[in-house]
């Protein structure tokens, strides 16, 4: 897994934060400044959320689960996306801008789950598909759900639109990662 330094971690972090405020002023986006990224890990295509909180609360999460493009770029798209397109939000306003917290979480490869056994709560997130329908929970998010193994496991699937128990079907693929999670509060930036 791709482990980020702390001024890696900010330098992602506020571009993350200025591609918001770019598009919330001038509805576009700059290109990335390759001066600020010249780190051989930024060249590095992984799987990468971009989550948005407001006050504690949930305001935007978008993600690629896989590596399509460098980190950088990833970001800048997942930023975006938090900010503006994720469907169970409105856009992103600049009264709201003020008040943000932006967290990211850098994946690591995925696998398949070879038992539920082998889960960790708050190391792992999970990845179910079913009958055309998937869904994906973040490792952080059990933790700070305080679920334990059986409410994650039931949670990831009413996610993707599944029976609590859909996990245990033979015809469900359960994935498992892991992720390095940093945001603007840990960070101080906030």
């Amino acid at each position: 897994m791709i482990e980020l330094n702390k001024e890696q971690q900010i330098k992602l972090l506020k571009l993350a934060r200025k591609t918001i405020n770019e598009y919330l002023v001038n509805n576009s986006i700059n290109g990335i400044d390759s001066t600020e990224f010249l780190d051989d890990i930024f060249n590095e295509k992984c799987g990468a959320f971009v989550t948005i909180h407001i006050k504690g609360k949930l305001r935007g999460c978008i993600g690629y689960i896989k590596g399509i493009k460098i980190m950088p770029e990833t970001i800048k798209d997942m930023a975006k996306a938090s900010a503006f397109q994720d469907p169970r939000f409105s856009p992103l306003t600049k009264e709201e801008f003020k008040n943000i917290d932006i967290e990211i979480s850098i994946m690591s490869p995925i696998e398949v789950v070879k038992g539920v056994s082998d889960i960790v709560i708050g190391r792992d997130g999970l990845i179910i598909s079913s009958g055309g329908r998937s869904g994906l929970l973040l490792p952080q998010v059990a933790t700070e759900q305080k679920w334990d193994l059986q409410h994650f496991l039931e949670n990831i699937c009413y996610k993707a639109g599944l029976p609590g128990d859909a996990w245990k079907r033979s015809d469900t693929i359960l994935e498992k990662f892991s992720a390095q999670v940093f945001g603007e509060k840990d960070l101080g930036l906030i």
